[in-house]
Formats: C-alpha cells, structure tokens, sequence
C-alpha cells in the first residue's frame, strides 16, 4: 500500500515536528538547519523521505515529500511554481508508464495530499497563503493546518478556524472534501463524520518529548502553566487528522486523486498532443484537412483512452 503526503508551508511552523509525531519516526534527523540570512537566500527544493510504517496489521509504504525554503525569502513571489512543477512531474511520469506495456508493474508516485500549514500568528489566510492553495488546489488534495495550536487560546483557536473556513470559501479555494455519510450510518459514525469536518483547518500540536502528566507517560510540551498533550483531542485536533490520514480516509484521498486530479491532468495531455500532432498533419497535408484530423483522432483515442 503506498501513500504520497506532501507538506507545505513556511519554515518554523513545526512541519517536520508533526511529520515525525504523526508516524512515530525521525525522518529528519540528517537535516541542517539553517540560521535566519540562509533561509532568506534558500530557493525552495523539494525532499523526498520513506519510511515502513505498519497501522492494524497493514504495511503501509510512505513517502513524505518536503519543500524547504518556501515562503521564506523576502520576494516570495511564484515560489509556489517548484511545488506544483513537482506535482506534475509525478503525473507526467505515471503518464508515461500507463501509456507503455509494463503496465502491471506502475510505481504510484503521485502526490494524494498535501498539508498545508497556516501560521497561527495573524488574522486568518496570508496573500502568500491564498496564492499556494489557489495555485495547487486542481492538483492535488490540500488539507489546510492551522499550525502551533498551543500557542493560541481555546477561543481563538475556534474564531481562527471560522475565519479560515470563510476566507477559503470567500476566494474560491478548492480543499479537500471529505464524502457524505450514507443516509444508513449509524449516529456515532455520522458525529466522528460532523466533528471531522468542523475541524478543518486541523489545529495541530507536533512533539516528540515524552512527559509525565496526572501520573501518565504522554507525548506533548511541558509549560510553566500546564502541559499540552499531543494526543489529547480536548487540547487539539492531532488524533483526528492521523486518524483521517492513516484509518478513515486514505482510500479516498488516493481515489480521488486518481479519479479527479490525474484524470484532469491526462485529458489535458491528450488534448494537447491531439493538437500537436493534427497541426503537424494538416501542415502537410492541407489538401485534406477535415479527413486527416477526424482519421487521426480516431486513431489516437483508441491507442490512449
């Protein structure tokens, strides 16, 4: 079973933190980290970790794709373009792979779903923010994370979260959708389904400091005034999302990458080498236009479709 997760957003939001939080794993431990005058000259790359990972007896291949460096320079502007560049690659690769006789045999290095982190300091979406969704939201599935949620009161959480809900709805932005219930769901399904979707953006705490709490041995962060649990769902929205990545709605991440984003992305191939090649044809061939184009398509949609 192989899984793509992409995370994005700008440095310090505790991505890595999280990553490694959500899969019990160090993906990052070879990472440099960079002093402030590095980050603002960084260009944004793309990193590429894998890891084993084994949830309720089934193993589970996952490849988490990074982008250090974005939304860190001074001129952040299309520093958007190397992430979706990266998207398509992967789409154009499988393309190629679905289109040749080895077909058994596809690696699926797609991207099912990116999470996109929001900076907790603020007053909702960035211009930067609206630029990266709006840009990627017909590539791939974005799941929005409200990031650092520890560093923000119960009640701001919930009035960042309404207002981020709003602000995506107000400019278009495409997130990911979870499904609707069946009508014959039972309540407490139908609840986990509500509560889900009420959660978006994800407010996340990431730690992998494991402390004492009410005699109890807990991931989480230890503060003068209390410590912060990373799996407490009363104290944040970590348990849901790894739920939702890893139990509850993988399938469809990947299904509707397949069924949505490539699918659009492979009709717009098609159509462009459909093109391609009629233009050439009728160059040379422009005695017979009409003929020529509706013989070459017929062929060319039974080779591809």
């Amino acid at each position: 079973f192989d899984f793509t997760l992409m995370v994005a957003g700008e440095s310090g939001l505790g991505k890595s933190t999280l990553v490694n939080s959500l899969f019990l794993t160090d993906l990052y431990k070879d990472r440099k980290l960079l002093n402030a005058e590095e980050r603002i000259t960084q260009t944004v790359e793309i990193t590429k970790h894998t890891v084993d990972i084994e949830e309720k007896g089934v193993k589970l291949k996952l490849t988490i794709v990074d982008t250090p460096g974005f939304g860190d320079a001074v001129n952040n502007t299309e520093c958007w373009k190397p992430v979706a560049d990266y998207i398509d690659q992967q789409f154009e690769q499988y393309f190629r792979d679905e289109s040749g006789l080895n077909r058994k045999n596809i690696q699926d290095n797609r991207v099912h779903c990116c999470l996109y982190f929001i900076s907790p300091f603020g007053h909702g979406l960035r211009p930067l923010d609206v630029e990266f969704m709006k840009a990627l939201h017909e590539k791939v599935n974005i799941v929005p994370i409200l990031a650092k949620a520890d560093t923000l009161t119960p009640m701001e959480v919930k009035k960042k979260k309404i207002k981020i809900r709003e602000e995506i709805e107000q400019y278009g932005i495409k997130i990911y959708q979870f499904p609707d219930c069946d009508s014959d769901e039972d309540e407490d399904f139908k609840q986990q389904d509500y509560e889900l979707k009420e959660s978006i953006p994800f407010a996340v705490i990431g730690s992998n400091t494991v402390v004492e709490a009410k005699g109890k041995r807990v991931r989480g962060r230890l503060y003068p005034w209390g410590i912060v649990e990373v799996e407490n769902s009363a104290h944040c929205d970590f348990v849901k999302l790894r739920n939702m990545l890893v139990r509850t709605h993988m399938q469809d991440l990947k299904d509707v990458t397949r069924e949505c984003h490539y699918e659009n992305y492979r009709a717009h191939c098609i159509q462009s080498m459909t093109r391609m090649v009629v233009k050439e044809r009728n160059r040379k061939y422009d005695h017979t236009p009409q003929r020529t184009c509706s013989t070459f398509n017929k062929v060319f949609i039974m080779i591809f479709l």
